[in-house]
């Protein structure tokens, strides 16, 4: 009977080691593996999540920003086409209708325009009239 208690003491160890080996070489093909996936994931130069979330902001508000200023954009070409319409109408003679006001938020300023200039005469008094030539 000790003989048969001993050669399945023998195996329990032996099974034991065998376990003990399986788990060290499991750990080991975990570590390995984790190595691999680490040194691909480097390779693909892949981004952090925060640095993707604050490029991502960036984008969307440039994004806002284009398509106001298109916006804007738009508005000064209709407000330039209404001026041509208006320009090519007092040169024939008509009276072309007022462009409506920009719709930018921005105040229009109010300079007064500037009067045609006079023709330059010889006369010092003046009223547009060349002086007349004894003769």
């Amino acid at each position: 009977m000790q003989s048969q208690n001993k050669i399945l003491d023998d195996m329990a160890k032996v099974a034991s080691s065998a376990m003990g080996v399986a788990a060290g070489l499991r750990g080991e093909v975990e570590a390995r593996f984790r190595e691999q996936l680490e040194r691909l994931l480097t390779q693909m130069d892949l981004v952090p999540r925060e640095e993707f979330d604050a490029i991502k902001a960036v984008a969307v508000k440039a994004r806002e920003e284009q398509e106001a200023l298109s916006a804007e954009v738009a508005a000064l070409e209709r407000r330039l086409a209404a001026l041509e319409t208006a320009h090519k109408a007092e040169s024939k003679g008509m009276r072309a209708p007022q462009p409506a006001a920009p719709q930018s938020a921005a105040p229009q300023s109010a300079a007064p325009q500037s009067a045609a200039p006079k023709p330059a005469t010889d006369n010092p008094a003046g009223g547009g009239v060349p002086p007349k030539s004894e003769g």
